[in-house]
């Protein structure tokens, strides 16, 4: 399983690696990662003309689309189109930061689950 993964390096520049799910144990029929750490969960909806000019995240945390997608350019001039069902940990807390677009003018159902304690 393939996480898109955003971050920034020393530099302030945002790029996009892909993070493989390590499974840690099978049982019955499927297989079960760790249990990693989170703090709550957020429900989002964007609406069909969602468009950010560049910015940062506002925490590290997950991003899994429910229905819709999203387009991401990284500073680095990267673009991914991260579909409904796909996972995205996003880490560019400082830095340049990155746009984000709604894909096929669609609402876009999201949840995010952050790494880190509320501010």
């Amino acid at each position: 399983m393939r996480i898109h993964n955003l971050y920034a390096d020393e530099n302030g520049e945002s790029h996009f690696r892909d993070v493989e799910v390590d499974w840690a144990e099978d049982k019955r029929t499927s297989k079960l990662s760790a249990r990693l750490p989170a703090h709550g969960i957020i429900f989002r909806q964007s609406p069909a003309t969602y468009e950010l000019d560049w910015h940062t995240a506002p925490r590290r945390q997950y991003i899994i689309n429910l229905d819709g997608g999203v387009r991401i350019t990284a500073s680095d001039g990267e673009v991914r189109e991260i579909g409904a069902g796909e996972v995205i940990l996003v880490e560019d807390i400082t830095g340049k930061g990155h746009l984000s677009k709604s894909l096929e003018g669609k609402i876009r159902h999201s949840i995010f689950i952050p790494l880190d304690e509320a501010d």
